[in-house]
């Protein structure tokens, strides 16, 4: 028995509150998955209570580690639910949901999300959270140190010459050993394509016919390959904040492409608020101030925070405008007096629930495809290096795949001409999942519609955004399967922020 599946009952006792689920044994192919029933009670304390008169309820499914041993391993998946709050004659059955990651905890999500949602949608749907295998509450996996992931101040993320690439390198390959250690048998079923596979069994175990779907960033790639395996069983779905059809670790190089852009844009809007943020009153003087500060955490971190933290600091900041006057006022603070409180995050990197992210987010990335060899990495950190001396590699998580115990033979496949058409929305700008992304992964799902949010620079569009002309789009499309017209039309976005 794999760790993972051990950790199974581990799981099971951290859900005290969950009702055990009830198998029907299956005695068909070993492809073939077993019939199930979801038993929901109360749950856990980290799925909020959502607004009355609504209310969230939470059960386990158990699925086999590999489908091809039924009667193998299995492990334990999260669920939650937020039953529909219109009338019988309204339901239009499941949608699950899917925050992101990969590695993200979608088990509250079904109660945050659906907050947002359109009054229709959330009339409409039971909307169904769950922790993807190997996060969250669904049999964590851990990668235990992660080749020094977690050091405080951590190594300068950018290798500079000859002796630190090498010094990169060894790094990535104590990752990789750290998670063949800590994974083992489970390294290969932790991937996108089993959790698609576990979607279809939550939708046998909640006796629906078809799954209606809502992907945010990679719960966009999750989305894709549900239908590449289950055209035939896709209902309304939608994909936002795209991830593109291409290998991990080049999608990896092309948002630390784009966050290169994303960073000038904050230069330049730092600038035009010179008088609030003291960076600066050109692009020119706000990226001498940033790369003082990014130097002076380099040549003497401070409290455990240094190259590595604050480049951690910037990615998370860059993806949302609402975060940018919060880094300029932690940069301005850093010039003043030297102190990083406020570049410091408020969720702390090295946290259980952080770790067990890491850790599935590389895991899922190298079992979805071959991954990039050694000289590959090597490759895209010059050309990032060549685009600016210091680039923000935080996002470069599929570079461990370079060693990686389990190398697949083929990449997830994405998409199927059998499926129905599905609803695509991206900002214009955003730079955690660029929009040609978006173009890219429509062309592969035949009849498809792709919503572009105009000006905009954040990550996250519908029900995040709070623009109606997106909002009410998708709301259509989930309601009465009506795609928008003329196809791929464009929403007008708010520009760049006040500061």
């Amino acid at each position: 028995m794999t760790p993972l599946a051990r950790r199974t009952s581990r799981s099971l006792s951290a859900l005290p509150l969950l009702a055990a689920t009830l198998l029907i044994p299956a005695p068909t192919p070993a492809h073939a998955e077993p019939a199930a029933a979801l038993r929901f009670g109360a749950c856990p304390p980290s799925v909020p209570a959502p607004a009355a008169p609504a209310r969230v309820e939470c059960a386990t499914l158990d699925v086999p580690l590999d489908r091809h041993r039924p009667r193998g391993p299995h492990l334990s998946l999260a669920v939650s639910r937020v039953p529909a709050a219109g009338t019988r004659a309204e339901h239009r059955g499941i949608l699950l949901v899917n925050p992101g990651g990969p590695g993200g905890s979608g088990l509250p999500y079904a109660v945050t999300k659906r907050a947002k949602m359109p009054e229709s949608v959330r009339r409409s749907y039971d909307v169904i959270g769950f922790d993807p295998r190997g996060t969250g509450l669904s049999s964590p996996v851990s990668c235990g140190r992660m080749g020094g992931l977690f050091h405080s101040p951590g190594d300068d993320p950018v290798p500079r010459g000859a002796t630190a690439e090498r010094s990169h390198l060894r790094s990535l390959r104590a990752l990789a050993a750290d998670c063949a250690s800590g994974a083992r048998d489970a390294l290969p079923y932790v991937s996108t394509e089993e959790t698609a596979r576990d979607m279809d069994a939550i939708r046998v175990a909640l006796g629906e016919r078809r799954t209606n779907f809502l992907g945010v960033s990679y719960g966009s790639y999750l989305g894709a390959a549900y239908t590449a395996l289950f055209p035939e069983r896709v209902g309304r779905m939608v994909l936002d904040s795209v991830v593109g059809p291409e290998d991990w670790y080049a999608f990896d190089v092309r948002q630390s492409r784009a966050l290169l852009v994303q960073r000038d844009t904050f230069f330049a809007w730092a600038a035009a608020h010179a008088d609030r943020f003291g960076l600066g009153s050109d692009v020119r003087a706000v990226r001498a101030s940033y790369l003082r500060v990014r130097k002076g955490v380099e040549a003497e971190p401070v409290a455990g925070f240094g190259p590595a933290e604050f480049d951690r600091t910037v990615y998370r900041a860059l993806g949302r405008t609402e975060r940018w006057a919060p880094l300029a006022e932690g940069l301005r603070a850093y010039l003043s007096d030297g102190g990083v409180a406020g570049l410091r995050p408020t969720d702390p990197f090295d946290s259980p629930e952080s770790r067990t992210y890491e850790a599935a987010n590389r895991i899922v990335k190298c079992a979805d495809g071959p991954g990039p060899t050694p000289r590959e990495v090597l490759g895209g950190l010059r050309t990032l290096r060549a685009l600016d001396p210091r680039p923000i590699l935080t996002g470069l998580e599929a570079s461990a795949c370079a060693y990686w115990q389990h190398r697949p033979a083929r990449r997830t496949a994405l998409g199927s001409p059998e499926a129905p058409p599905v609803l695509l929305v991206n900002s214009a700008h955003d730079p955690v999942t660029p929009v040609a992304g978006a173009r890219a992964l429509a062309r592969v799902l035949p009849g498809s519609r792709l919503i572009t949010l105009d000006a905009d620079y954040s990550h996250g569009v519908f029900a995040s955004r709070g623009n109606a002309c997106v909002d009410r789009a998708v709301a259509a499309y989930l309601d009465d399967g009506s795609l928008p017209a003329p196809a791929d039309p464009h929403c007008a976005g708010p520009g760049l922020p006040d500061a």
